[in-house]
């Protein structure tokens, strides 16, 4: 049997028999996998055993292979008051490089900072590790200790440790398993316990940090992910947020790969894992000082940088999601650290607490699959059936793009038909019927001249009942509009491309105003609309619920119009406004109009006067 876990070697500095290394690895800058199947544990005899000094403290830097350091760093001289910097000063300095200026800076800097992390209030420390290691590894009878369960098929960089490093990164996560046991999954705690290794005194010291970031409570802050299911909704959470930031690179991948999930799901390893020792340390810097929200936006602009570096022609057959790993490990080929940082600033990113509420309502959408808070890994496929699905409208290779478009928590499920006009007849009450009680949908309509276009709506339509009889505007900044004939092309809620024209609504404020359209569609009698054939400008009305992620009542916008997403009556529905509609349609689903609008800044979707042909409306399968 395989034997995977902390091997105690018969002399100091020997190799730590029984973790399985890679041939021909060498220890300070490989990196090991632990296995998927059982751990065992060794007993032998007392004259095998070696007695590990736990207390023994040689400085900075003792865990680490200098040898296999890729650049000796600069010491410099540092004004004695850095650390009493404030916070924004503090971030500055962390993104402009300031602590590789001096190792001991750098180590001063992050112990400081973990000790300002807002945690438990019973949170294992320096010396309930030395504790924990004299009761775990004191015993003369055993040399081999089981590595944790939630490091299961995991993969470990060493970055640059030397044997005595790997076998205190061992020792770490083994003391972790034991004082954490709510901890069932967490594939980035080696990396981020090998970096801060390199600058800690001991093990005491790096296992009292680690600690701190695990056991941290900030409000919508967290450092490490600690389950399979905290750990895919930040994978989803990331796939949301690449699609929305990073359009080019997010359709190539669409087109290229038969599992998108499976390429983001790997975004944590780009970062703590591929990158190079001098681009990891860097990210950890901002990290340490940011939260999880850096980490988010330095893996989008790698992946704007793979984008910039390869062509659709390039992939055709290549395996996306090894490709997208060796250009990340190579990363120094093409952009420097500094260069990347300033991108993975330029990136606008909503609020920290409306990430927060998007992977909250990812884990919620994970849990109705069936995930749990003590579940091990497992996979996900894409959800559209590429043999089985069928649309009188768009072919499945089309369903499959507008499905990458979706957020991630919807795209778990199967698209289920509510309703078709080819065999539900052109009946608005019959749509409505149909329709309500599913959140969210998505409208697909064909023109009588071959266009296809249509809407992503977050809402259900039994929304517009909430403020009376005349229905209000409602739904919330996921509601996008698209194009698939003859052009593939998506338009979203015009604040997702500029974020930064809509301000966070403070608490005591937060309310959720919502439009209300005076009339509807007109219709003459060969059914074609008048000269004023869309909606005038609504009024504001406050309405009910909203989806918990870019609802508008969390923010202070500039104009009312550019938050007006959908809106139905007996006369007829509307998609967008302001200035006009991006789609609307009358009460018989058989005329239309589309227009330029403010809410998603479109340009018409297809002949502005059309005829439709065929509409359905898909919804989501709740498995």
């Amino acid at each position: 049997m395989l034997q995977v876990g902390l091997s105690l070697p018969h002399s100091p500095g020997g190799a730590a028999a029984g973790f399985p290394m890679a041939e021909g690895d060498n220890v300070g800058t490989g990196q090991e996998m632990f296995g998927s199947s059982p751990v065992t544990v060794v007993i032998t005899s007392e004259a095998d055993t070696w007695d590990i000094d736990a207390s023994s403290c040689l400085g900075c830097g003792q865990f680490v292979d200098w040898d296999r350091m890729p650049d000796p760093e600069q010491q410099a001289n540092i004004p004695r008051d850095i650390l009493s910097k404030p916070p924004k000063e503090l971030k500055k300095l962390a993104r402009e490089g300031y602590w590789a200026a001096s190792r001991t800076l750098r180590a001063q800097v992050y112990h400081q900072l973990i000790q300002q992390v807002a945690c438990r209030l019973v949170t294992p420390d320096a010396l309930v590790y030395r504790d924990v290691v004299s009761r775990l590894f004191g015993k003369p009878s055993v040399s081999s200790h089981p590595l944790p369960e939630f490091l299961e098929g995991c993969s470990m960089p060493t970055y640059c440790l030397n044997l005595e490093g790997v076998t205190a990164l061992k020792k770490i996560l083994i003391c972790i398993a034991n004082l954490f046991p709510d901890i069932t999954y967490s594939p980035v705690l080696p990396s981020l316990v090998a970096l801060l290794l390199h600058y800690s005194e001991d093990e005491a010291q790096c296992f009292e940090n680690i600690s701190r970031l695990i056991a941290s409570n900030a409000p919508h802050t967290s450092y490490i992910d600690q389950s399979f299911l905290a750990h895919q909704a930040s994978c989803m959470t990331f796939g949301d947020l690449a699609n929305k930031h990073c359009p080019a690179a997010h359709k190539l991948i669409a087109s290229t790969s038969e599992n998108v999930f499976e390429v983001y799901s790997e975004w944590l390893s780009w970062l703590f894992h591929d990158l190079p020792f001098s681009y990891a340390i860097r990210v950890f810097d901002v990290y340490l000082l940011e939260g999880q929200k850096v980490l988010y936006r330095i893996a989008l602009a790698l992946l704007k940088q793979y984008r910039l570096s390869v062509t659709s022609a390039e992939l055709e057959g290549t395996d996306i999601k090894a490709d997208l790993q060796t250009f990340v490990q190579n990363i120094a080929e093409h952009v420097t650290v500094d260069k990347l940082l300033e991108r993975a600033f330029g990136i606008r990113l909503f609020s920290r607490k409306e990430i927060w509420l998007l992977q909250m309502a990812n884990r919620k959408a994970l849990m109705e699959r069936g995930i749990t808070m003590v579940q091990g890994r497992q996979s996900f496929h894409l959800a559209v059936d590429m043999q089985n699905f069928s649309s009188s409208i768009v072919t499945a290779q089309e369903m499959r793009v507008i499905w990458s478009w979706i957020p991630e928590r919807f795209s778990l499920f199967s698209p289920l038909l509510l309703f078709s006009t080819s065999e539900d007849g052109c009946s608005l009450q019959r749509f409505y019927m149909c329709c309500e009680g599913y959140e969210p949908t998505v409208l697909l309509i064909k023109t009588t001249e071959g266009e296809v276009c249509g809407a992503f709506l977050s809402s259900d339509w039994s929304e517009r009942n909430k403020s009376g009889v005349t229905s209000g505007f409602f739904g919330t900044g996921e509601c996008f509009v698209f194009t698939v004939r003859p052009e593939t092309e998506r338009y979203e809620w015009v604040f997702i491309k500029k974020p930064e024209l809509a301000k966070a609504v403070p608490r005591s404020r937060q309310r959720s105003p919502s439009p209300c359209p005076a009339s509807l569609l007109g219709s003459s009698p060969d059914g074609r609309g008048t000269s004023s054939n869309h909606l005038t400008v609504p009024t504001l009305q406050r309405r009910g619920r909203l989806s918990p992620f870019l609802a508008i009542r969390h923010f202070l916008l500039p104009s009312k119009t550019a938050s007006m997403f959908m809106s139905g009556s007996r006369e007829g529905i509307v998609i967008g406004g302001g200035g006009g509609q991006a789609l609307s349609l009358d009460a018989n689903l058989l005329w239309g109009r589309t227009e330029h609008c403010e809410t998603f800044d479109n340009p018409p979707l297809c002949q502005e006067n059309f005829k439709v042909q065929l509409l359905e409306v898909w919804g989501f399968q709740n498995s």
